[in-house]
């Protein structure tokens, strides 16, 4: 954890922009200006309660039946002024108190949306989550967990933002407001013969002084703690989702006892450093509750003498208690909040690496390459070099060109650097650098399609918009991809992520071309999950429906190949660059 001068600058920077320049900012900054208005108003009250409690235990000591019922329900003129009725002020207390934590509740809700928009603008935009996903690693601050980070700490931060600083205000006011009162109700006291004037504000000085130091002594490692356990509560529940993503693999794997001892590994995590909280929690629990108690009897003690000395009434004696309380525990906030300033730490912390590694992962979003689109119809990458993210060079220095009209199949060993190709031309790789030309109606089909959660047409139809496609037109898809099935089924809500079979994803990512016509579409191992047979079809159909579509395709199936009019083999030895070798392509049986 760093010092205490960045963390605040931190929370400020991530605090700032909704209050200062977001289109919010008006409404926002009203909202936070009527609810610490009604926090200084509860604070006003508090201090007529001061000064109507003096005049209540005065009256309960005169026995003075009149004054009772009028401090009670009406008003009484008093040394100090009107002094209204406890109904009166209880009435406004409570009105003031339920909407001042509705209109809390109102703008954390408003706030933490405007952040949640702009974080997942930034996380976004330009592939940062998918260039903070190839770097990612268990050291790594800021790329651990992104979906806690927006889900869990943006509402925390909103949340704890509001309620530390306004009751910080509210104790800065609290104790402006009461250390008058203490030091005229104090009177003086002589300390080897020295008078000193209003003692009792000195006395809860030195108490609050004390128990902050103990306090952040005691409490100073809990805001490592609380960081660390919400990445491992993370961790924890992301292995969790995961076996909910792949239940079938685990299940045909049998895999039920590996995934359980990682679960066991995963929660130990958890457990050990719960109990490394639990710990410190116990020791500054002990602290603050021992500190606490004392406070109650300590002003009674320190203002006896002077009661018993006649020198004020039960009222003054019991004002003087309450204005030591609040005097002493204005002071004493940050004993009492260091629990939620440990937590609130640890959260801003997250907040400020995440948003780090956004900002970071968005200027290495194209790497070295520079793309462009191609007006010619020609894909051409000029002076490629392409890595992996430890370094490892795949091609260097390389030229390629292919022509719209001419087919290209690329094959080539597992692991030579075909998928990487497959980025460089999406533009989606950061490593490496070079110029990548490609037209701009191109399409883009991995091995693994994305599936995204919804009804079947928003599923074909991604990433378009589900009215981008008439009716006939998306069941015309369904049944060229071999999906006719699933027709009348187009308006189902259904878990397809899981409903589908690997085959059926990748027939799926098909009918998405189908339906967009591109000009070029780049395939990666897209029909890997089919058989050879269906794989075939799947082909024919495309060189069928899109006659005038170019494809460039990665694969090793001899029967693909035959669907090109060119084939270049990818080859790499060792850990040396590799090369692209042109080589013959045997055409499709019947052609």
């Amino acid at each position: 954890m760093r010092g205490i001068r960045p963390f605040l600058k931190d929370a400020w920077r991530l605090a700032r922009p909704y209050f200062m320049t977001s289109e919010q900012r008006w409404s926002a900054r009203g909202l936070l200006a009527a609810i610490v208005l009604m926090n200084l108003t509860l604070v006003a009250l508090s201090v007529v309660l001061s000064f109507w409690r003096r005049e209540f235990y005065n009256a309960l000591q005169d026995k003075d039946w009149t004054a009772f019922l009028e401090l009670l329900f009406l008003y009484r003129p008093t040394a100090s002024g009107i002094m209204p009725g406890f109904c009166e002020v209880a009435a406004v207390h409570i009105v003031l108190a339920v909407y001042s934590v509705y209109l809390n509740q109102l703008l954390q809700i408003r706030w933490r949306e405007w952040l949640t928009k702009q974080f997942l603008a930034e996380w976004l935009a330009d592939r940062a989550y998918y260039n903070m996903g190839l770097t990612a690693d268990g050291a790594a601050a800021g790329t651990d967990n992104p979906d806690q980070r927006v889900a869990e700490d943006l509402r925390d931060f909103c949340q704890m933002s509001l309620s530390l600083t306004l009751d910080l205000l509210s104790n800065i006011v609290s104790l402006c407001s009461f250390i008058g009162i203490l030091w005229g109700l104090s009177g003086a006291v002589e300390a080897f013969g020295i008078p000193i004037p209003g003692y009792m504000v000195w006395v809860a000085l030195a108490y609050a002084l004390v128990g902050t130091m103990l306090t952040h002594f005691v409490g100073r490692p809990l805001s490592i703690l609380n960081f660390r356990q919400q990445r491992v509560e993370a961790d924890f529940r992301y292995a969790l989702m995961r076996i909910r993503e792949n239940m079938e693999s685990i299940a045909l794997y049998r895999g039920e006892q590996e995934e359980s001892v990682t679960l066991r590994e995963r929660f130990a995590g958890v457990i050990e450093n719960w109990y490394q909280i639990m710990v410190r929690t116990k020791l500054l629990n002990s602290l603050v509750n021992g500190y606490g108690q004392i406070a109650v009897i300590f002003p009674i003690v320190v203002a006896a003498p002077r009661y018993f000395a006649g020198a004020m009434q039960l009222g003054g004696l019991m004002q003087t208690v309450g204005a030591f309380g609040s005097v002493q525990g204005s002071m004493s906030w940050f004993v009492d909040s260091y629990s939620s300033i440990a937590q609130w730490r640890a959260i801003v912390e997250r907040l400020s690496t995440f948003h780090a590694a956004i900002a970071k992962a968005r200027a290495e979003s194209h790497g070295g390459f520079t793309a462009s689109e191609s007006p010619s119809g020609v894909v051409r990458l000029t002076d490629i070099t392409m890595s992996l993210p430890d370094g490892t060079t795949l091609l260097d220095h390389a030229n390629l060109t292919f022509t719209a009209g001419h087919s290209v199949v690329i094959t080539g060993r597992t692991g030579s650097g075909k998928s990487t190709l497959f980025r460089v031309l999406a533009g989606i790789w950061p490593f490496g650098h070079g110029e990548v030309a490609v037209p701009p109606r191109s399409f883009f089909l991995p091995q693994r399609p994305y599936i995204p959660l919804g009804t079947l047409r928003h599923v074909i139809t991604y990433p378009n918009a589900m009215d981008a496609f008439t009716e006939d037109r998306i069941a015309q898809a369904l049944e060229d991809a071999g999906l006719p099935q699933l027709r009348d089924r187009i308006d189902s809500d259904d878990n397809w992520p899981t409903r589908l079979s690997g085959g059926e994803q990748q027939r799926i990512a098909l009918a998405r071309a189908l339906l967009a016509r591109p000009d070029w579409i780049f395939l990666d191992e897209a029909t890997a999950s089919l058989d050879p047979e269906a794989e075939s079809g799947l082909y024919g159909i495309l060189r069928q429906r899109l006659p005038d579509t170019t494809l460039v395709s990665i694969a090793h199936r001899p029967s693909v190949a035959g669907f090109h009019e060119s084939k270049l083999i990818f080859t790499r030895t060792g850990f040396a660059p590799g090369s692209l070798v042109s080589a013959d392509v045997e055409p499709v049986a019947g052609e």
